[in-house]
């Protein structure tokens, strides 16, 4: 059988048996034992993102996709939960149009890099219309162009030692994804929404977009991605600013 096939089995059928029988500990540690630990796991949720992280991910994996839907149904009305960042770099940087504006890209790869805006926009691009859905109750859907996350990562050689790819922001909130969805063919670095530049309110110059899950990990506002082999090392260890004020660092849905 192979390696795959086991770890399936073990989260369709192992899993669940000691979760039922032992309670959710006893699935923390078998999880632990295949590297399906989320960083967060001993936030208030506890091993209860374990289960839902390892099972995700084994089920799933890279072969799930988000729905990606028709023009017709790209929402009339689209929010947003806060405005752009009215510090002055941002500022500065929205007022000369993004000119000056550089995304790092560095850590665990073999050719750090800076990128200007218009270099990423000549980047090979991915156009998707997928949900948007917020951990506050609403959502809409979207047209996204921008390059695959993944180009950029391959562009640059990220290190076989790498596990996470951080995400910082001219917002205070950090985020970081593992290999998974870093590498997804959806997951993107877009630049473009509903066929125009990224307004400032939704993400200018640049944000990521992961439609496979919540839309608090779709940073906005980037300047730097890190590649990292243990997110533990960063900020307070939990792979994002958000934990901290209840949220899950895995917002699977």
């Amino acid at each position: 059988m192979s390696e795959t096939l086991t770890r399936r089995k073990l989260i369709t059928t192992g899993l669940a048996g000691v979760a039922g029988v032992t309670g959710l500990s006893a699935a923390e540690r078998i999880a632990n034992r295949y590297g399906l630990i989320p960083p967060d796991c001993g936030g208030i949720w506890g091993v209860g993102d374990t289960l839902t992280y390892a099972a995700q991910r084994i089920l799933m994996s890279h072969h799930s996709m988000a729905r990606e839907f028709s023009p017709s149904e790209i929402s009339k009305s689209i929010p947003i939960n806060s405005g752009a960042p009215q510090t002055e770099d941002y500022q500065r940087h929205l007022a000369g149009n993004f000119e000056d504006w550089r995304l790092k890209v560095d850590g665990l790869v073999a050719r750090p890099a800076s990128f200007s805006l218009a270099e990423i926009q000549r980047m090979p691009a991915r156009t998707q219309i997928t949900h948007q859905g917020c951990e506050q109750g609403w959502s809409f859907i979207a047209q996204w162009s921008g390059v695959p996350l993944s180009y950029v990562l391959n562009r640059v050689g990220v290190s076989t030692r790498a596990k996470y790819v951080v995400f910082w922001s001219f917002d205070p909130r950090w985020d970081s994804l593992d290999l998974t969805d870093a590498f997804h063919p959806q997951t993107l670095l877009a630049y473009n929404m509903n066929g125009k530049d990224l307004p400032p309110d939704y993400g200018a110059p640049l944000r990521v977009r992961v439609p496979r899950q919540l839309g608090y990990k779709s940073v906005k506002y980037l300047t730097r991605i890190t590649v990292v082999d243990d997110i533990k090392k960063v900020g307070d260890g939990k792979g994002s600013a958000l934990p901290a004020h209840g949220f899950s660092w895995y917002a699977g849905i």
